[in-house]
């Protein structure tokens, strides 16, 4: 008898033994999956932004780039103009031209014109003119003489003063053409250098544009790399939180049947100490026990970190689990073994634990705490996990409670 009660005890401390060794592995596991995720959705995160900036960027270059192609259109459309007006000024000139040409033969001829009245009033004279004079029949005759020899020489110099004014006209208007052509042929240069620039400036900001759509479909294909990964990993995460699940319900189980097996042993073999306590069924054995500050500290430190974000409720529910894992013995017997246990919560193993201890809980979270050492367990579970629907249990917000 005494023989199978050894053996049956041997088995239950080599289960015990293995339980914890299954679950602080799982437990391991999942650790570094949310560590791996924590990166991937830092890079992702860092690529997003890029994206971002690259898109922002490459809607301002064609934003740039439109502009630059407006005022491309306007230049062209005002060399347009100018060739125009340049073409109307060539035509303008050219008529101005054979106007000339034509007024330098007509002073031509008329220069030989007046050389030969000069030469003809030259050879005759005064005494050529006396003598048209005095051959007037009468005075009347003289008079008509006289007055024509004068409307000779008023022609004469009316026709030099014509000539003189034409050909200054003339002049002034070919050199008036002439500027004004070399104005128009000047503005053209000046338009088509313009229209060059604003060319380069167009195809730069083409380039720059390209480069920043190149850019911008790399990093978008970084963060499609990225989401990818990070499904993968909450893919893996499920599935050992999964797993995780199962080895601490069989765990439960196994304490369960143990404790119902003390249970049973000391029914028939009643404890003669005077305490007849037993610390196997939840919180039992702790209902008086004393807690200093450092056990509030630690739990309500793990409280923020693990339901920092829930309802007072779900605090005092986590705050619960950690003591009835103090009342069972089937672990720790203190705050700090519970927290400290490897493999049971997630933010000891990261480090976050350590720096909201360090920094101090907040109020709420402290005031779970509190009164939970106080006494206040609102729920009989041993453990608790983030509800996906896939475990039975109590559900208090984002976590079931079993």
């Amino acid at each position: 008898m005494k023989r199978k009660l050894i053996k049956k005890l041997a088995v239950i401390l080599i289960l015990c033994m293995l339980f914890p060794m299954a679950v602080y592995a799982t437990q391991e596991k999942i650790d570094r999956v949310q560590d791996e995720i924590q990166g991937l959705q830092n890079q992702k995160e860092e690529a997003q932004r890029k994206a971002d900036s690259l898109s922002k960027e490459a809607g301002g270059l064609e934003g740039d780039l439109a502009e630059f192609n407006n005022r491309l259109a306007k230049i062209t459309e005002e060399l347009n103009v100018t060739e125009q007006q340049l073409e109307t000024t060539r035509q303008n000139l050219g008529k101005t031209k054979k106007a000339l040409k034509k007024a330098q033969k007509e002073e031509k001829n008329q220069y030989e014109a007046m050389k030969k009245r000069i030469r003809f009033l030259y050879e005759m004279g005064s005494n050529g003119l006396l003598e048209v004079l005095l051959s007037a029949e009468n005075f009347a005759d003289f008079l008509n003489k006289a007055e024509y020899i004068s409307s000779i020489q008023e022609y004469d110099r009316e026709m030099l003063d014509q000539y003189r004014d034409t050909k200054e006209t003339i002049a002034q208007k070919e050199q008036e053409l002439s500027e004004q052509e070399a104005s128009l042929a000047s503005l053209k240069m000046q338009q088509e250098a313009k229209q060059q620039e604003v060319a380069e400036l167009v195809s730069d900001t083409s380039e720059h544009l390209n480069a920043a759509k190149e850019q911008l479909a790399a990093a978008k294909a970084d963060l499609a790399g990225y989401e990818a990964k990070l499904e993968k990993q909450k893919a893996y995460e499920e599935e050992l939180e999964k797993q995780k699940a199962a080895e601490d319900a069989r765990r439960m189980a196994e304490i369960k049947r143990q404790e119902e097996e003390d249970r049973k042993r000391k029914e028939v073999r009643p404890q003669k100490n005077g305490n007849g306590g037993d610390n196997n069924g939840g919180n039992s054995g702790n209902g008086g026990a004393v807690h200093n500050a450092s056990d509030q500290a630690m739990l309500a430190a793990l409280i923020q970190c693990e339901a920092g974000g829930e309802s007072y409720e779900g605090k005092l529910a986590v705050g619960s689990v950690v003591m009835n894992r103090v009342g069972s013995s089937r672990f720790p017997n203190t705050v700090a073994g519970v927290i400290y246990q490897g493999g049971q919560f997630s933010p000891v193993a990261s480090g976050r634990f350590a720096s909201v201890l360090a920094a101090g809980a907040n109020s709420s979270c402290t005031q779970a705490a509190a009164e939970v050492l106080g006494g206040n367990i609102t729920i009989g579970c041993l453990y608790f996990r983030r509800n996906d629907g896939s475990i039975p249990g109590t559900v208090i917000g984002n976590h079931v409670f079993y």
